[in-house]
C-alpha cells in the first residue's frame, strides 16, 4: 500500500505541475492549479514515511486515506462538469481536467486502500 500511495501521490505532482505549466503558457497561471501537486506531496511522503517507519505504516496509510478522501470530495463536482468539457461551453477547461484527474486518483487510492485494510483484517483474524 506505501508504494501505492507513493504512485498516485507523483500522478496528483504531475496533475497540479501540468496544470500550472498550462496556465502559465497562456498567460493565465493561478497558483490554485498546484493544489493536487500539494496533495501529492502530502500522499507520497506518508507513503515513503510508512515504508520507513513500520510501526507507524497502519497509521500513516489511514491518514493518507483521509487525505485522498478530502482531496475527492473537494474534487468529486468536477464529474458534473464533465457535460460543459465535452459541449465546449466550460469556462475553464483545464480546470476542470485537473480536477477530474485528481478526483479519479483520489478514488483509486481510496478503494485500494480500503481492499487493503479488509483483506489485513480477513487475514489477522484467520
Amino acid at each position: 500500500m506505501t508504494t501505492i500511495a507513493i504512485v498516485c501521490g507523483f500522478l496528483l505532482i504531475l496533475i497540479g505541475i501540468i496544470g500550472y505549466a498550462y496556465g502559465f503558457a497562456n498567460g493565465n497561471a493561478s497558483l490554485t492549479a498546484l493544489i493536487p501537486a500539494l496533495i501529492g506531496v502530502i500522499l507520497g511522503a506518508l507513503g515513503a514515511t510508512a515504508r520507513a517507519k513500520e510501526d507507524l505504516r497502519k497509521h500513516l496509510m489511514h491518514g493518507a486515506l483521509v487525505i485522498a478522501l478530502l482531496g475527492f470530495l473537494a474534487t468529486v463536482s468536477s464529474f458534473l462538469k464533465l457535460p460543459t468539457l465535452i459541449d465546449g461551453t466550460a469556462q475553464r477547461p483545464a480546470a476542470v481536467v485537473a480536477q477530474f484527474a485528481t478526483a479519479v486518483v483520489c478514488l483509486a487510492f481510496l478503494i485500494l486502500g480500503i481492499r487493503s485494510f479488509m483483506d489485513a483484517r480477513r487475514n489477522r483474524a484467520v
